[in-house]
């Protein structure tokens, strides 16, 4: 083939069909950038597709032969199918992408595809049951299936398990299936099923999945007791029930030598103990039991897992004292903590606040999310998939669901439970909290002048408790704070005035008869500058101290809001996601 052919600038038709050329690569090709039809078909030109084919964007037909690896996903196309095609005269692809191509039906074109090893349908638009022929699409080479947010509602002929023996990763989320949970083949590593509206028990069948890594069933309608064998998947890393109606006490099933990285089992109703075993999965890093009816003591034999991070025990029966940590490496990981809404008594864990060193430094620069990931090799491939961890809170007074977790975030909720006592200063040295949240507890004494070291604080509540004195004016200085609330205390004197203090409402002080000034409509008599803020408090001056030099912020306006990104699901690092919009989404399911 000429090399001249790279000059035609101006071309807008080109057929190379039926020749044999020699020539090799196709990178001259994206030079011709008005080209509107090209014909490449049964030449002997070879190797992969190249990037610069992206320059012909005026191009409307293209004919390829010996395509094997076609993907066309997350572009601004809708597939149309000449109706007079023959399917089964078509290329036998391997990888076929055809997410967010307007499709509203299964394409015929897939019936004869015996050969695939990845097919990508989701995000489409495709509606009711499976057709029965997709259970005979390549059933022995394919790898990979994703049929995720559309709209199905189950299988044409429910299989007891599904078909493909050579299976490891199947996505169908986000869809509309009902009826029982479906079992993929025992070769399943990864099977993500969240947010349909599956019904029924889990079967034991799933526990022939041997080598599975990713359980994600969350969302859905499923019911009865986990079953005891699931104990015996000893690859699992990801465990999450959320949002069931799981029942009976979470069994005993965790061994020795436990490979779970995050355990959800939270929005179900399961009651009884903690169970112990838990100790055996010395690689956890996120636990969520929270909204459920767990009555238990504080389960501090915890604070022996060296990875835990999250720890959400929200809304169950868990009562009694916190008590002393056994040693001072309990929890040495820990950044977020929620025990909201139990029955918890006795003082404030101070000897917990001096341990936790996750809450006592923060890495400015550390842009890093808590995930799972697992590289599959897929022939042709070698994706790496990612599972990013998620978490509820109730932040700035809000139910706040985070679809990533900011490695740094460090957040203390022990509200809505008989906490007494008061609030000890040493709170104050827990410099990397983002949200502190100690209401409708029992606390008295005054609100501690060391809460202004916490200069990443964004959301601070401690309404609803028996606090005295003044607010002190220190607080002023908390320039990331977007949210306070002091309300229903016995607080007095002067609102201090001024930086983040002039966004508060009445609503942030309301129920203190004692209080005055601005934004409130009870005038002070006398309004006083407010002191310097003090040196950062540290409990033992002998003590070798992490406190001894003051924090500053390295970037204005950086702070965990800012750091903090929300999505859940997968990343596929070889598909062309529109990845940014996808990770700061806010207000789906994970």
């Amino acid at each position: 083939m000429p090399f001249s052919f790279d000059n035609l600038t101006e071309l807008t038709f080109l057929d190379l069909s039926d020749n044999n050329f020699n020539r090799g690569t196709l990178s001259w090709v994206g030079k011709l950038t008005k080209l509107t039809f090209l014909n490449l078909y049964e030449t002997n030109l070879y190797g992969d597709i190249p990037i610069s084919l992206g320059n012909l964007t005026h191009l409307k037909t293209l004919k390829l032969s010996s395509l094997f690896y076609l993907q066309l996903s997350d572009n601004n196309l809708s597939l149309l199918i000449d109706p007079s095609t023959n399917s089964s005269t078509l290329q036998k692809f391997k990888v076929l992408g055809l997410a967010s191509c307007h499709l509203s039906e299964f394409p015929e074109i897939l019936r004869n595809q015996d050969q695939l090893r990845v097919l990508l349908l989701s995000r489409n638009k495709i509606h009711g049951q499976i057709p029965k022929w997709i259970s005979n699409l390549s059933k022995d080479t394919l790898v990979s299936l994703d049929m995720s947010e559309n709209f199905l509602t189950g299988f044409d002929q429910a299989p007891n398990s599904l078909p493909w023996t050579s299976l490891l990763i199947l996505y169908l989320s986000n869809n509309k299936l009902q009826g029982p949970l479906p079992i993929p083949p025992p070769s399943t590593v990864y099977y993500v099923v969240h947010s349909n509206m599956l019904s029924g028990e889990i079967t034991q069948m799933i526990c022939n999945l041997s080598f599975l890594s990713y359980l994600d069933l969350s969302y859905n309608n499923l019911s009865g007791y986990l079953p005891q064998c699931l104990g015996n998947l000893s690859n699992l890393s990801i465990l999450n029930l959320r949002h069931n109606n799981f029942h009976g006490h979470i069994p005993q099933m965790f061994i020795e030598g436990c490979q779970l990285s995050m355990i959800k089992l939270n929005e179900n109703h399961f009651q009884g103990a903690l169970p112990r075993s838990l100790a055996n999965c010395t690689m956890l890093e996120i636990l969520d039991i929270g909204n459920n009816h767990i009555s238990d003591i504080f389960p501090s034999w915890l604070g022996t897992l060296p990875e835990l991070g999250v720890l959400i025990l929200r809304s169950n029966g868990f009562h009694g004292a916190i008590g002393k940590p056994e040693t001072n490496s309990t929890f040495p990981k820990l950044h977020v903590i929620d025990l909201s809404n139990n029955y918890i008594t006795g003082k404030l864990p101070y000897e917990y606040f001096q341990i936790w060193k996750g809450m006592q430094s923060y890495d400015a620069g550390g842009l890093t999310y808590m995930q799972a990931k697992v590289k599959i090799h897929i022939p042709s491939c070698g994706w790496l998939y990612t599972y990013t961890y998620q978490m509820t809170l109730t932040n700035k007074g809000i139910k706040t669901e985070y679809w990533k977790i900011q490695d740094y975030f460090v957040a203390i909720d022990l509200s809505g439970n008989r906490f007494e006592g008061e609030i000890p200063k040493i709170v104050g040295n827990l410099k990397a909290l983002c949200m502190l949240n100690l209401s409708n507890n029992v606390l008295t004494g005054s609100i501690p002048s060391s809460l202004v070291n916490l200069k990443n604080l964004e959301s601070l509540d401690l309404s609803q408790n028996m606090l005295v004195g003044e607010i002190p004016p220190q607080l002023v200085e908390l320039t990331f704070l977007a949210f306070l609330n002091l309300s229903h205390n016995h607080l007095t004197g002067t609102i201090p005035q001024g930086k983040q203090f002039l966004t508060f409402e009445n609503n942030s002080f309301n129920g203190n008869v004692g209080l005055c000034g601005s934004p409130l409509s009870n005038r002070c008599a006398n309004l006083k500058d407010p002191p310097p803020p003090p040196s950062i408090f540290v409990e033992n001056q002998n003590a070798v101290s992490l406190f001894e030099f003051d924090w500053k912020v390295v970037v204005m306006g950086y702070g965990c809001g800012f750091i903090f990104g929300v999505f859940g699901g997968k990343i596929i690092t070889k598909k062309k996601n529109d990845w940014f919009m996808k990770t700061f989404a806010i207000g789906h399911p994970p």
